[in-house]
């Protein structure tokens, strides 16, 4: 698995059904969302994507897309270790219908998700194997009740031989992910679709750039971690000995 999310979904009743009556979203009423959304900030159209390629753009980079009664964000700011501290003013935009955050980065095995409705939230989620459950709030939604019930075990097998310890989580964040997407949205990223799952590449949103002209410059980053990259030591490479162990290796 490799999927990464960073997703909000506004909507006037049920994700997946409005999803499936969109069509071509318009470009003024998007733009209009990402000033709502986005106060104060400098929002510029760039390059847009689909919401089965668009759900982790670069950051510095927003897809969306708004049809009447449902709107869509993928962003990476919205990847925050608790739901729940999700910033205000999205959370207001979601008065009178519901809200549903979808996070996940295949990299630490984390996921997040939450729902608000109304503005209240109703159930929140955010683990990983290294940090454990971070956040549960609200009764499970059905989705999770075969994980929670030990029914979806994490496949994961310690090497023999070694001192590891069985995985961390009763079962697999990013096994538990996927199921998020499909109940809450109505499509999967990975692993076999359904016959009635949304064909999430045929969705298209608008790409934007955003920057908070108060906050860091994104250029300025970025040529910060190439510096950093630059001052690192030639990489070493290992591979596993006779016994298990890393030895150093001269190459891949």
């Amino acid at each position: 698995m490799g999927a990464k999310t960073g997703l909000l979904v506004y909507a006037d009743g049920d994700v997946a059904e409005l999803l499936r009556q969109v069509g071509m979203a318009g470009v003024d009423q998007t733009a209009a969302t990402m000033r709502r959304l986005y106060p104060g900030c400098e929002v510029e159209e760039c390059e847009g994507s689909t919401l089965g390629d668009g759900v982790y753009p670069p950051k510095g980079t927003v897809y969306a897309a708004s049809w009447p009664g449902v709107e869509v964000i993928g962003d990476q700011s919205v990847m925050i270790d608790f739901p729940s501290q999700l910033p205000e003013h999205f959370v207001a935009a979601s008065a009178g219908r519901r809200l549903v955050l979808h996070a996940m980065h295949s990299v630490v095995d984390w996921l997040a998700f939450a729902v608000w409705e109304d503005g209240r939230l109703v159930r929140s989620l955010s683990l990983s194997p290294d940090s454990g459950i971070m956040e549960n709030i609200g009764e499970p939604l059905p989705f999770e009740r075969p994980y929670w019930a030990g029914e979806r075990p994490a496949d994961i097998i310690p090497w023999p031989d070694r001192d590891e310890e069985p995985y961390a989580l009763p079962f697999h964040p990013l096994e538990m992910g996927e199921d998020a997407l499909r109940a809450l949205y109505g499509f999967v990223l990975e692993g076999r679709p359904e016959p009635d799952d949304i064909d999430a590449d045929t969705i298209r949103l608008y790409g934007f750039q955003v920057r908070d002209p108060h906050g860091p410059d994104l250029a300025e980053q970025e040529a910060e971690l190439r510096r950093a990259m630059e001052a690192m030591g030639p990489p070493r490479f290992y591979r596993l000995g006779p016994d298990g162990s890393l030895v150093e290796s001269e190459g891949i």
